[in-house]
């Protein structure tokens, strides 16, 4: 997670924890929600419905999914092309 500068927090729900930042190698603005609980295998990721379901989806009025992150048994989902956060 060395690529974003996180700028401030967005919402903060059940699941987790979701911040406004900032990709350092090309400037794009993104959306980075960290999941709350832990995740020890990246099996154990990909196999989440949220997951699934968002790499399926392309809707404008439906946030894209950029990439899945996981780093330290902590789980990130990356959003982005959403106007300005």
């Amino acid at each position: 997670m060395e690529r974003y500068k996180i700028i401030k927090e967005v919402g903060n729900g059940s699941f987790g924890v979701v911040w406004r930042a900032l990709n350092k190698q090309n400037g794009e603005v993104v959306a980075i929600k960290k999941m709350k609980r832990k995740y020890y295998s990246w099996e154990e990721c990909i196999n989440l419905r949220e997951v699934k379901s968002l790499r399926k989806m392309n809707h404008p009025n439906i946030v894209k999914l950029k990439e899945v992150v996981r780093e330290n048994d902590i789980l990130y989902f990356v959003f982005g092309n959403q106007g300005s956060w």
